[in-house]
């Protein structure tokens, strides 16, 4: 797979096809402070996967009120997994505001939101709630928290890069789709519609 050029604050991250199943392609990393110029929002998945072709990887972290997180207590109900900074000033927080639309437009479903921290050394309880409210997120949300060495063997079992710099968190931006069953059914890299996950989740319902 060929890399691409791109901007110097970016870096690029190749995620492997397993099987016939082809990963997140190029996803590329943003700092956390510096201006982000967003492309237009992508209206569909880069990348999709057959039921029951690809278990997502497992998370038990614990989230901004300190109660335990598992993915596979979750099962019966859709779940967005997704990368955040809760100290960024650029793309996370407009990520925020189209997961809120996502989550108030997909209540029927009860599909749950996690937010896996992208940045232990700074991450909190606090900050994580205040992104929160700040997001405009109501409820059904979950903000994982946890050392770096523990984040960061989820960061690799979902394929996500993530670089410290002084003062910046260089970050992939991507949200996967898990079905029902545990199964990763989709994934999108930011900036994406809110229009386009709901839609995805909703024909997972439908079967």
């Amino acid at each position: 797979m060929a890399e691409r050029t791109v901007r110097p604050y970016r870096f690029v991250l190749l995620a492997a096809a397993l099987g016939t199943s082809i990963g997140l392609g190029l996803a590329l990393a943003r700092g956390s402070k510096a201006p982000a110029a967003q492309p237009p929002p992508q209206l569909e998945a880069q990348v999709t996967w057959p039921a029951g072709s690809k278990p997502a990887p497992p998370l038990r972290l614990r989230d901004q009120n300190g109660a335990p997180f598992s993915l596979r207590a979750l099962r019966g109900r859709p779940v967005l997994v997704t990368f955040l900074d809760s100290h960024c000033r650029s793309a996370c927080p407009v990520e925020g505001r189209v997961l809120r639309d996502v989550l108030d437009r997909l209540s029927a479903t009860r599909a749950v939101l996690a937010v896996v921290s992208v940045d232990p050394w700074a991450d909190t309880r606090l900050s994580a709630r205040a992104f929160g409210a700040k997001a405009g997120w109501k409820s059904r949300w979950h903000w994982l928290l946890g050392n770096e060495r523990t984040l960061a063997r989820v960061w690799t079992a979902y394929h996500i890069a993530v670089k410290r710099t002084p003062g910046d968190v260089l970050h992939s931006t991507a949200l996967y789709v898990v079905d029902t069953r545990g199964d990763l059914r989709a994934g999108f890299l930011f900036p994406f519609a809110a229009t386009s996950v709901v839609r995805t989740v909703q024909a997972l319902e439908r079967g």
